[in-house]
């Protein structure tokens, strides 16, 4: 546990009482505040209560008269579509707003550090597509390297749930933009922004909302080294807002849209080869075509910015290269979960927008693709591009007739993913993907991504034997 820093023998408020909502109340205790707590949901409140916290209603008149803070749960919405009541309650008294990424910044470091030859490093990954598994492979590669290493944030444990970094250690986070947008303090030591594309909208206000809570990590950051995609234009702006010029090795870009060239340091894929140029030198390269962890350009992009991050940090080429062939990927992303009569199962559920579906079907040939669910705005015309890969669609969820009619693929309207995988496993042939990538949230169906993505593993396991 990461004990809070800066609010002993204070009142603190903590919204929100799931995961880190808890984590958060711990650590508060254990740094000497008074954690006064509060979630809508009653089995929440009694929860945090057996565990010894006070619950107090945050909604109520003068509730904050003698609170030094207010930290909030991701979830919550703090600004758009509009404040949470209990937010806008805090605002209205001048109580700073904060979460838990923030408390971590302002806590992680001790009086011990003094005494150890390397301080411990944080590593902050956020972008739209491929976070999870970019830090999961930074995590991986680090610990096959023999570093010790942590990860958390959006994946492994609550931030404040680890424990306090030792001698050389890196704490590997991943973060998400409801987590940059309202941390108070953010200072990485290497900052990774992967890609950008649409998702959010709401709770950003738009687009430029979106990606300022991104930008907020290097801006307000001040990382040692900056990792940037800059196969879009707002990562093209940013790297070129961060670096001093183009020898500036501090910004390191990455692509897998072109070769990158010039003074600086960039690392790039293309035709599955990773390369790294520094100083207009070729510096390392890696064949990516063979590492079954990592299929696709967009887990070719996700090498680019870990191998991107582990240099900045002094690994070599050839230590990275030997941990990523004992990568196993992540569950729910192009997870091959089943190879049988020729055909390759392929669970991607996490491919919950258009941008990261089409990277997937960018990714296999010969493609029998159950997607379908809550669709999101902006609709799912541009998975059209990738029909040329696509077989048959099995389309499911509650809005399966409508997403259908915006495909320009053979289509079948199957509702459920029973009926979806029965009928994909029935066509599919030898040579043929059964790939699941979803294009759409999952709550129309299911209370997660995960949740359907073991769903479709039980069903092609069930069919299987």
């Amino acid at each position: 546990m990461i004990p809070v820093k800066g609010f002993s023998g204070q009142k603190v408020a903590v919204l929100g009482l799931g995961r880190s909502g808890l984590a958060t109340a711990r650590a508060l205790r254990a740094g000497g505040a008074e954690p006064v707590c509060w979630d809508d949901n009653p089995t929440a409140r009694a929860n945090a209560e057996g565990e010894g916290f006070s619950c107090a209603d945050l909604r109520k008149q003068g509730a904050f008269d003698t609170i030094a803070a207010l930290i909030v749960s991701p979830g919550i919405p703090h600004l758009y579509p509009e404040p949470n009541p209990v937010v806008a309650a805090a605002l209205d008294a001048g109580v700073p707003v904060d979460n838990d990424i923030g408390l971590f910044f302002r806590s992680f470091a001790g009086p011990e550090w003094s005494n150890y030859d390397t301080p411990p490093r944080v590593i902050a990954v956020t972008g739209s597509n491929g976070k999870s598994t970019t830090a999961a492979l930074i995590h991986h590669i680090l610990t096959e390297a023999g570093r010790e290493a942590q990860l958390a944030g959006n994946i492994g444990r609550g931030v404040l749930d680890i424990d306090p970094g030792g001698d050389g250690s890196v704490v590997v986070l991943e973060l998400s933009s409801y987590q940059t947008e309202l941390a108070r303090a953010l200072t990485p030591d290497v900052a990774v922004f992967t890609n950008l594309s649409p998702d959010h909208l709401d709770r950003h206000g738009g687009m430029g909302g979106y990606f300022a809570a991104k930008r907020r990590l290097f801006a307000e950051g001040g990382p040692d080294r900056a990792i940037v995609g800059i196969d879009e234009t707002e990562g093209a702006f940013l790297a070129g807002q961060l670096a001093e010029g183009p020898a500036d090795d501090r910004v390191i870009r990455i692509s897998v849209a072109r070769k990158l060239t010039g003074p600086g340091w960039q690392v790039f894929a293309r035709k599955g080869f990773l390369s790294e140029y520094r100083k207009g030198r070729q510096a390392g390269s890696i064949d990516l075509r063979a590492i079954k962890g990592l299929p696709g350009a967009h887990n070719h992009q996700n090498a680019c910015a870990a191998y991107a991050a582990c240099r900045s940090l002094g690994l070599a080429p050839r230590v990275i290269e030997d941990a990523l062939h004992s990568f196993p990927g992540l569950p729910h992303r192009s997870q091959i979960i089943a190879e049988a009569g020729g055909v390759t199962y392929v669970n991607d559920s996490k491919a919950t927008n258009v941008d990261s579906a089409l990277k997937a079907l960018m990714a296999f040939k010969n493609i029998r693709w159950i997607c379908g669910g809550l669709e999101k705005e902006g609709g799912v015309a541009a998975l059209n591009a990738a029909a040329d890969q696509v077989i048959k669609a099995y389309v499911i969820g509650r809005e399966a007739a409508g997403f259908a009619m915006q495909l320009t693929s053979d289509a079948q309207v199957c509702t459920t993913m029973e009926a979806a995988v029965a009928q994909a496993m029935e066509d599919a042939q030898a040579g043929e993907t059964v790939l699941l990538a979803p294009a759409a949230a999952s709550f129309d169906q299911y209370d997660n991504f995960e949740q359907r993505g073991d769903d479709f593993t039980a069903q092609v396991q069930k069919r299987l034997g």
